[in-house]
């Protein structure tokens, strides 16, 4: 519907902030655009906190009738996301894990699940947890850095991407490539992503948040609703299937995370994390 006129006298429509801890929000009213920025140094890990915030930011937007889109990118050079946070899962409580995944579920429920249009400006490497991020959007732009990549590696830690994450990826790139990348833990340098179709275009980097803007015009261009039932329409049956079995993936998630060969490359892969730094 085309937006009312603004009344006379009345600065242009603001930009509503909602900034908060680990997270940047920034709403145009005027073009109903909000952009994201994650902002949790050093590398936007996604901890239970940052989960949590993540999908509340979301939720406001989502009920925000002026809001039609967001532009998620990281406030970080070099980092889109790392993905999950490894301390959030190295001896904890069952409980804690339990809340930990809950978060993760809530997360990718809402983001691949949002009425809004979704567009990830990749502005550095995302790997894991990230490129999960990344998948869930409905359009993908990266900077054209090779230095810079993304991928589902969860099997170069010794651990296994959930049936939902596999499911967005496989929607993504189609079964044969996503069958390969996983097995093999790539993470893909972002020419090598254009090609897959695992981002959809590349560009320079000062260029990105120029294209991104671009992207959502075009795609706001056409009637919300229409979009929002293809859209609908198209990823249902992928998120039906977690609402259906999210206590299972939670209890699968403990079992498998709880085990004693997991928890020590989990503590070999943050030795390694340590050293580099």
């Amino acid at each position: 519907p085309p937006r009312p006129p603004q009344p006379p006298g009345l600065p242009l429509a603001p930009c509503r902030s909602f900034s908060n801890n680990k997270i940047q929000v920034e709403l145009d009213e005027s073009s109903g655009v909000a952009t994201m920025k994650f902002k949790s140094p050093p590398v936007n890990s996604l901890s239970l906190e940052f989960l949590t915030e993540f999908s509340i930011s979301l939720e406001k937007l989502e009920n925000n009738r002026a809001c039609r889109g967001v532009i998620i990118t990281s406030a970080l050079p070099k980092i889109f996301s790392s993905g999950l946070d490894i301390t959030e899962m190295c001896g904890k409580s069952m409980e804690h894990y339990t809340e930990f995944w809950r978060a993760v579920q809530e997360m990718w429920l809402r983001l691949y699940g949002s009425s809004m249009v979704t567009v990830a400006a990749v502005n550095g490497s995302s790997p894991a947890g990230g490129c999960l991020v990344a998948l869930s959007c409905d359009y993908r732009i990266m900077a054209e850095n090779p230095k810079f990549s993304i991928g589902l590696n969860e099997a170069q830690l010794g651990i296994v991407a959930p049936f939902w994450f596999k499911d967005t990826f496989v929607n993504v790139v189609g079964h044969r490539i996503a069958e390969r990348s996983l097995q093999l833990g790539s993470l893909h340098p972002a020419p090598e992503a254009r090609k897959l179709g695992l981002v959809d275009e590349l560009v320079p980097e000062e260029k990105l948040m120029e294209k991104a803007a671009a992207v959502m015009a075009q795609w706001l261009a056409l009637p919300d609703h229409a979009r929002q039932l293809t859209k609908t329409m198209m990823r249902k049956a992928v998120l039906d299937r977690l609402v259906a079995h999210r206590e299972e993936d939670i209890k699968n998630f403990i079992t498998f995370i709880s085990k004693e060969s997991i928890q020590k490359s989990l503590r070999k892969y943050m030795e390694m994390l340590k050293k580099r730094k």
